[in-house]
């Protein structure tokens, strides 16, 4: 028993309306700048919704993942490439006729996007077949496309496209000029003048213009001389014409919508994965992940932030490991200012929220737990138009978060309270971090707070870190490890010379 296709994107019938608006963590993710440089190329078809619609079950994060796995094999990538590019000027030549003023010059284009129709869905059948695609999404629509071949309409339009265009094809006149007039007439037998003209005329030719009939170099138009041409043509050959006028009636919205469908959520495909070849050309890793709705067990290798990296196309990108086990579920990140902790924060959201599309992650493995949301808490500087003060208007964004969040929520918090005392600051965070605790979340905190990476079983300790040699020079790499913000110091203090001791034998004492 075959399968049945509805969805590219998703395994059973699509859900109702896709989100067109971005959630709010992707811009403190830098997500909404990937999300537009993938879509930006294939805007047409309106891709958004699609990047802004997390999934929330497994078995869909699969479903994709099998379908992008499949497209990553460059004959088949290639074949649905052909297909979709040749289904757009199939749609271009139908959208002549509202352009168009003449009756048979649309008809006729009409009939051109029929027969190309009929042509395109005939090859990307028989290369499916000889490709054998895995997926279930990409094998039930091979289905689905041999049972539209098979069906008596399809063989209808194909057949009587050929007939037409055929019958058409055999009609021969001759245009008669005389005194600044013309009447058109059969063809009788007479020579063929038109070759001369060109062969006259071929010196003038500034350059070689090949006619493609798959992109027509200018918008196609006539005059009306030319169509009162095809009118008195018409008129002496009106058999081939009315067979047009018959198939145009006939056919009318030949287009298939599950075809349709299928080109525009391909799309989603094919344009994350244009997005990433520029980046594994530079060497940089991508996995498909492991996603889980029940294992609270999380492992990265070799991750990195995918908007900087898309952002720096000639530096060399840092990449960074975390894992949480057993009862870990909260990553606080301490260390010193520009040492990459934001970046790393940043990247574990990314790579949680595109594990949660179904494509692959920055990374060379990855074991992840699928949230139902994700909030961030990234600084954002005061202006004149908000009368909350900075304070304020943090607590008001943390309460909110966690009024909306359960237990497979990820937060990412990102240097929060630091308009208050260092005092304040501690006791909130620690309000704040025994919330997320208790509602068993996950996240990352990266804070100035050395005492937050040891608050409970559930924290884990990362530090960003610095050269031995030189510990004013940053590694960028995060790693388990107990914070150490006055070691840090300390250090820094040594390579300045600014230590108490320093300070005593500068002055004399």
């Amino acid at each position: 028993m075959g399968m049945t296709f509805h969805s590219l994107l998703f395994r059973d019938i699509p859900p109702g309306n896709l989100a067109e608006e971005a959630p709010p963590c992707l811009s403190d993710l830098n997500l909404d700048l990937v999300i537009d440089a993938i879509t930006e190329p294939q805007e047409r078809h309106h891709l958004k919704p699609c990047f802004y619609t997390p999934l929330q079950d497994t078995r869909d994060i699969l479903y994709r993942q099998e379908v992008m796995r499949d497209l990553e094999d460059q004959n088949l990538r290639g074949a649905i490439k052909t297909f979709t590019d040749r289904l757009t000027t199939v749609k271009r030549y139908l959208a002549l006729g509202e352009k168009l003023d003449f009756e048979y010059h649309r008809k006729g284009w009409f009939l051109e996007g029929a027969l190309l129709y009929c042509e395109i869905l005939t090859h990307l059948g028989r290369r499916l077949d000889d490709l054998a695609p895995r997926s279930q999404g990409l094998r039930a629509f091979g289905e689905y496309l041999a049972s539209l071949r098979a069906s008596s309409r399809f063989q209808s339009l194909a057949r009587e496209a050929r007939e037409v265009k055929e019958g058409l094809s055999r009609v021969r006149y001759c245009i008669v000029l005389q005194d600044g007039k013309f009447k058109v007439k059969r063809y009788e037998g007479e020579e063929d003048y038109s070759r001369e003209v060109e062969k006259t005329f071929e010196k003038f030719r500034q350059r070689e213009v090949e006619e493609d009939r798959l992109t027509p170099s200018r918008v196609p138009g006539t005059s009306h001389i030319e169509a009162k041409i095809l009118e008195f043509v018409s008129r002496l050959y009106p058999q081939p014409f009315a067979a047009l006028d018959e198939f145009w009636s006939k056919h009318a919205g030949f287009l298939d919508e599950t075809v349709l469908n299928f080109e525009r959520e391909v799309q989603f495909y094919l344009a994350y994965l244009d997005f990433m070849a520029p980046l594994k050309a530079r060497g940089l890793p991508f996995c498909y992940p492991q996603v889980s709705s029940g294992d609270r067990e999380e492992e990265v290798r070799n991750g990195f932030d995918i908007a900087l990296a898309s952002s720096r196309e000639t530096e060399t990108i840092v990449l960074n490991h975390y894992s949480l086990r057993g009862p870990e579920r909260v990553l606080v990140v301490t260390g010193p200012n520009q040492g990459g902790k934001t970046t790393f924060a940043r990247m574990f959201g990314q790579i949680h929220y595109l594990a949660s599309l179904g494509l692959p992650v920055p990374g060379t493995r990855a074991r992840l737990s699928l949230p139902d949301g994700i909030f961030t808490h990234f600084e954002k500087e005061e202006t004149i138009h908000d009368l909350r003060g900075k304070l304020e208007d943090d607590l008001l964004r943390i309460h909110q978060m966690l009024s909306r969040a359960s237990s497979r929520s990820i937060f990412i918090v990102n240097e929060i309270f630091s308009s208050t005392t260092f005092q304040d600051a501690l006791f909130l965070s620690r309000e704040i971090m025994e919330k997320i605790l208790e509602m068993d979340a996950m996240g990352v905190w990266v804070t100035f707070i050395d005492e937050l990476s040891s608050m409970s079983e559930k924290v884990v300790s990362m530090v960003a870190t610095v050269s031995p040699q030189d510990p004013a020079i940053r590694t960028f790499k995060i790693v388990r490890a107990p914070a150490r913000g006055l070691a840090h110091a300390l250090s820094l203090a040594k390579k300045h010379r600014l230590t108490y001791e320093d300070i005593l034998e500068r002055i004399g004492q």
